[in-house]
């Protein structure tokens, strides 16, 4: 963005045309004087451009270079490689600066990236519908929730214990004002306690979430949650990795009626947390209940094809009475970086990511079973994550790494003051055998 100051003649200016001598009687008008902030607010003297350069320049070498550390950060947000196409093609202008595609016919290469994007993500996850994308995975989870309560037209939402806590805390945000009781099923060694789920479970339980893999990185047994689920009428909505569903059963083939999970892993930048991208699949049968929008493929008046927003259950274009959410918008460019990212890699591709980190995480599962100070906290299988717990404090372990350059992990006492010497481990493809080896070795010297 080019640095633009007012000159004092456009000021004075647009002070004649508001009808004031100074800025200052302009605020006079619109605030009363015992409101106004009489102190000084801290600003500098005004600088050049030039100035203002080299000050956002040395404040931005104070941040940490990514590249010079090793990380092991999860819990939702990963490190995985992003294919340099992809930041190339969602730099065109005609992909940056395009707005919701509320008129078809300008709108034409949008929504055929959509349409492509919802079709990726139903070969991915082995459901027959995707929306056009969602904020995030926890509004997604959140929506689905939703969604399953005017199916169903029941009021008990299930939660098991192991979804990640963020998504836990914006779903009862959701449903806070909206008559639905939240039960939370709990867990046992790592998964879900399938003897508490069954004893909760009635005919008035309108959907049960379990994440898979779940939020300690241990895989669940969905072929047993899904037979528990539909017994009792209820649906079945699973929270994926989008990255695992390589190499682990995808929840369609369970019989998952709702998906959804963070698509951050799918060729998006971590950043400081953000952007996200809300990934939301379901059974055709549910199409006309999905929140947000659907992207499908039409023919014109000559016969030529085109895409158009199909299904629209917004209140912005039904009545607010029928509509299936208050989700405004989709994440369209971010639902691009991961269109980009899946098809640079391919069937095979993810195949092989998923694959990676299988291979990895579990090779330094193992050496960190030979250190002393440290051990596992789970035996269950899991596919690119895990816990450990260490005999000091997770934090001052960490603290110890991040001098070495090293990001080893995330503290669970974030989460659970009761675990504060519980540590989140997550191991993408990008991670080597010489940084798998080093993170070994410093935390053996630490510990």
């Amino acid at each position: 963005m080019q640095y633009l100051p007012l000159t004092p003649q456009d000021e004075k200016e647009i002070l004649d045309k508001l009808g004031v001598t100074s800025y200052q009687e302009l605020i006079d008008r619109i605030i009363p004087k015992d409101l106004q902030y009489q102190g000084k607010c801290g600003l500098p003297e005004a600088i050049s451009e030039n100035e203002i350069r080299k000050l956002l320049r040395r404040l931005a070498s104070e941040n940490y270079n990514s590249n010079d550390y090793i990380t092991f950060l999860g819990a939702g947000i990963y490190d995985h490689y992003i294919p340099s196409i992809v930041d190339s093609m969602i730099s065109r202008s005609e992909f940056y600066t395009a707005y919701t595609p509320y008129q078809a016919e300008v709108s034409q290469g949008t929504l055929q990236t959509i349409f492509e994007y919802q079709s990726v993500i139903c070969e991915l996850t082995g459901m027959e519908i995707a929306n056009a994308s969602m904020y995030d995975g926890g509004s997604a989870l959140a929506e689905a929730c939703h969604m399953a309560c005017a199916i169903k037209q029941k009021k008990k939402i299930i939660l098991v214990d192991l979804i990640h806590p963020f998504y836990k805390k914006i779903t009862h945000t959701y449903t806070k004002e909206c008559d639905v009781n939240i039960i939370s099923s709990p867990s046992k060694n790592g998964v879900t306690d399938l003897s508490v789920l069954k004893d909760i479970l009635d005919e008035d339980t309108s959907c049960v979430c379990v994440q898979q893999p779940n939020f300690y990185g241990c895989l669940e047994n969905m072929e047993a949650i899904e037979q528990l689920v539909h017994s009792k009428d209820a649906l079945l909505i699973s929270v994926v990795d989008p990255i695992s569903l390589g190499v682990i059963a995808p929840p369609g083939e369970y019989n998952s009626d709702i998906a959804v999970g963070e698509g951050q892993a799918m060729g998006i930048p971590q950043g400081f947390g953000g952007p996200l991208l809300g990934v939301f699949a379901a059974r055709e049968k549910f199409v006309r209940s999905l929140p947000g929008r659907i992207v499908g493929e039409t023919t014109d008046v000559d016969g030529k094809r085109g895409y158009v927003l199909t299904l629209q259950t917004r209140e912005q274009h039904i009545r607010r009475a029928k509509a299936t959410s208050n989700i405004c918008t989709n994440e369209a460019l971010m639902a691009l970086c991961s269109l980009i990212y899946l098809c640079s890699l391919g069937k095979q591709g993810i195949i092989d990511v998923g694959n990676l980190c299988l291979a990895k995480s579990h090779y330094l599962y193992d050496r960190m079973k030979e250190l002393k100070g440290i051990k596992p906290v789970f035996e269950q299988e899991f596919f690119k994550e895990f816990v450990v717990e260490t005999e000091k404090p997770a934090q001052e372990v960490l603290d110890s790494l991040l001098e070495h350059k090293i990001f080893g992990g995330v503290p669970l006492s974030i989460f659970n003051e009761n675990q504060k010497n519980y540590i989140l481990i997550s191991v993408t493809e990008k991670r080597s055998k010489g940084e798998l080896d080093k993170y070994i070795d410093t935390l053996s010297k630490i510990l």
